[in-house]
């Protein structure tokens, strides 16, 4: 039968927007740094300046540097080329990764790992397994205790 079909609701609905009573000058925000500290209590913030240390410090200098600073970390860390790779089994709480990522450690998404260029910095993709290419190993296999 015609008309049969599910019953659409026929009122319009308005977004609800947030008003605000005052209008702040652009130039009083300036550049809106109290805004831009979104970690969670706890947490802590990146500094970016030590980060961009970091992940300058070449492989030998970030593996002393894991070993006294962060064990777990080096535990897992496989050097790769001159870079450092860490993996996990499972996803990561977002202190973990809040902590890798101040020590210059970045995401990469294809590979599932967290990567650490060691100052050798590559902006594309390698097409390959840089594994294969370049060798890897696992650095608590290879340091004396």
């Amino acid at each position: 039968m015609k008309g049969d079909g599910p019953k659409t609701n026929i009122r319009t609905h308005k977004k609800k927007t947030m008003k605000t009573d005052h209008k702040i000058q652009s130039k009083e925000l300036g550049s809106r740094s109290e805004q831009l500290n979104t970690a969670k209590p706890g947490l802590g913030c990146i500094n970016h300046a030590r980060r961009n240390v970091y992940r300058s410090l070449d492989t030998d200098t970030l593996l002393i540097i894991l070993r006294r600073k962060a064990p777990r970390f080096f535990e897992l860390a496989e050097v790769v080329g001159q870079w450092v790779w860490i993996q996990f089994a499972d996803p990561q709480p977002q202190v973990v990764t809040r902590q890798l990522a101040q020590l210059g450690f970045h995401w990469n998404d294809a590979r599932q790992t967290w990567q650490h260029p060691c100052g050798a910095y590559r902006h594309e993709a390698a097409p390959f397994d840089p594994r294969k290419k370049y060798g890897s190993y696992f650095a608590a296999d290879t340091m004396p205790s």
